[in-house]
């Protein structure tokens, strides 16, 4: 049937084989005709039709073409088999239909939304939460405050204990004298009160309780900018480690401050020994571990973990994590620069830089916020605290190393072997002082899994270390010890276990297993090669089968897994300049 512009319809019998039209010239093209020339399809008469049709001319096939490009007087759809479907006999949808490359695509784009430095929750908090905590903030200068005992001076600033010189109630609710803390801001001021109001709106229990930071004018001295936080205590993790009695007094009184700081049942159950000492170390680091998973978890890298800069809260008997001032927004890009990097040389990862030079310059909030889980997950940069954090889980474990000169002297022989800390174990061990031999009796307790949660944190390639999540769930934190662990917690700890073990066993299977197949394969290994493994596999010197295997297995090992890294680098390269180069401004 055809539709006729009148309302009728014509019955035209067409031919029953069907054959494709070519595309029609009047598809996407407006019609002009002279109106004195219009000709109405309604007036031919029928037989006119039909003959048309009969035919097969031309002109039948440039009308109907011509309908179908232009649509006029059609009540209908019209397919390409010259069939008729009203729409009041299509069917109607009804509610929303879900079909699984949809409910993949959402599930995908959910998972990008709230990835690690997390998109989502970024704009939510750029665009509302900030806006609602500029119209309540209050106000101060420098006036309102009296400084008091001057707590530390560092390169970012000088910090005072200070009190208000009023009551404004409405203000800020510490009315007591030196219930604050004052700090005048001598460089990145600007940076550190972005970081450390960022940190309050999403994670406040990583850092210290920060109040609100103004920007003080002066004719003599010029713009100055204070941050006030409230006053938690003075005692920062660096000043308990250079006493003897560390780690017990942790577990004691500080200053004048007579109350149990960590756990209670920890002194009343164990005596003084490894196993004390380890329960407290445990509960330092899971506490350190917490606030850096929080910072972390909204885009936050602090570059400057070290003792120094983590202090005791007496309050909430929590160690927190102070001075923002080197720290690195990468969810926006705020104080971070490719090639410049902030950092303390002692304990500071091999790389020095938390992303790679490559890298080019932050675009504009929302764009830098939208790419941020890919930067993330292509550098990895948490994983430059997570160093920093092993470093001073060594220096808790190892009191002969908590000095400055001692940790310096750590670093080199680190480096020497290659950031490898079982090599170094390896080295200094057979000649190990007293102090020494009781961190290696420490880590060594249930079974290792202290001095494999360290190996997984200071690692040379940063890609290599654990999480702060990941080193939560590990099974060091388990208080009860291994003897009463879950299936779980058992399964769990196996499956940490494989991902750290030495696959020395593995690449003598792959070695035997290719000498086995010879040089049939294309691809496999020539008589050459065949020959060079089976003379590195020989043993050059007289010594025990055992031993001899094991260091030829060793040495191919590091061989093939350093192959395997500088091939992975290289794919990474390549991908982050194919990645950004569009970023990157290309000179005229």
């Amino acid at each position: 049937m055809a539709a006729v512009a009148s309302g009728g319809t014509i019955p035209i019998k067409l031919h029953s084989t069907h054959r494709p039209k070519s595309p029609s010239p009047f598809l996407g093209r407006k019609l002009n005709l002279n109106p004195s020339s219009r000709t109405s399809i309604a007036t031919l008469h029928p037989k006119t039709l039909a003959v048309v049709a009969s035919s097969g001319g031309e002109f039948f096939d440039a009308v109907h073409n011509l309908f179908l490009g232009v649509g006029v007087g059609l009540p209908c759809t019209v397919m390409e088999c010259g069939d008729i479907i009203y729409r009041s006999t299509l069917p109607k949808p009804s509610g929303l239909t879900l079909t699984v490359p949809g409910a993949a695509l959402a599930l995908g784009t959910l998972s990008y939304l709230w990835a690690t430095p997390g998109v989502a929750p970024g704009f939510f908090d750029m665009f509302f939460l900030a806006f609602v905590e500029r119209l309540f903030r209050p106000t101060f200068k420098k006036d309102d405050f009296v400084l008091g005992k001057k707590l530390g001076e560092g390169a970012f600033g000088v910090v005072y204990r200070a009190s208000l010189t009023k009551k404004p109630s409405s203000k800020v609710p510490y009315q007591k004298e030196g219930d604050l803390v004052l700090k005048k801001a001598t460089e990145y001021g600007a940076v550190e009160i972005w970081m450390n109001e960022r940190v309050r709106r999403a994670c406040a229990n990583s850092c210290a309780d920060f109040v609100h930071g103004f920007l003080e004018n002066s004719s003599k001295k010029g713009a100055e900018y204070w941050l006030i936080w409230r006053y938690e205590g003075e005692a920062t993790l660096y000043d308990l480690m250079q006493s003897k009695e560390f780690p017990y007094n942790v577990g004691f009184s500080i200053v004048d401050v007579v109350e149990t700081m960590i756990v209670k049942e920890v002194q009343e159950d164990l005596p003084r020994g490894p196993e004390r000492e380890n329960r407290i170390i445990q509960t330092i680091m899971r506490q350190l571990l917490f606030a850096l998973d929080g910072l972390h978890s909204t885009g936050i890298v602090h570059r400057d973990i070290k003792p120094q800069n983590i202090i005791f809260s007496e309050g909430s008997r929590t160690f927190k994590i102070i001075d923002l001032g080197a720290a690195a927004d990468l969810r926006v890009g705020i104080n971070y620069i490719p090639k410049e990097f902030l950092l303390d040389p002692r304990y500071a990862a091999p790389e020095q830089y938390i992303m790679s030079t490559q890298t080019p310059s932050a675009p504009s909030a929302p764009v830098a916020t939208a790419l941020s889980p890919v930067l993330w997950q292509m550098n990895l940069p948490d994983r430059f605290d997570i160093y920093s954090t092993g470093l001073i889980f060594l220096q808790m474990a190892f009191s002969g190393l908590r000095s400055d000169s001692a940790l310096i002297q750590f670093n080199r022989q680190l480096k020497r072997c290659d950031y490898d800390l079982n090599a170094w174990r390896k080295s200094v061990e057979p000649r190990a002082s007293s102090d020494l031999r009781k961190g290696f009796e420490l880590l060594d307790l249930d079974g290792g899994i202290g001095w494999e949660l360290l190996t997984s944190m200071v690692r040379y390639k940063a890609g290599q270390r654990i999480s702060a999540k990941g080193a939560l769930a590990n099974p060091y934190f388990d208080r009860e010890g291994l003897l009463v662990l879950s299936l779980m917690q058992n399964l769990r700890l196996q499956l940490f276990r494989a991902t750290q073990q030495d696959y020395g066993e593995a690449a003598e299977w792959v070695i035997q297993l290719m000498a086995k197949s010879g040089t049939e394969k294309e691809g496999g290994f020539t008589e050459a090669q065949l020959q060079e493994l089976t003379e590195r596999r020989e043993p050059k010197k007289k010594a025990s089968p055992q031993r001899n295997a094991l260091a030829s297995v060793l040495r191919l090992q590091r061989k093939i897994m350093k192959t395997l890294n500088e091939s992975v680098d290289e794919l990474n390269r390549r991908r982050k300049s194919l990645w950004w180069s569009r970023w990157i401004p290309r000179e005229e």
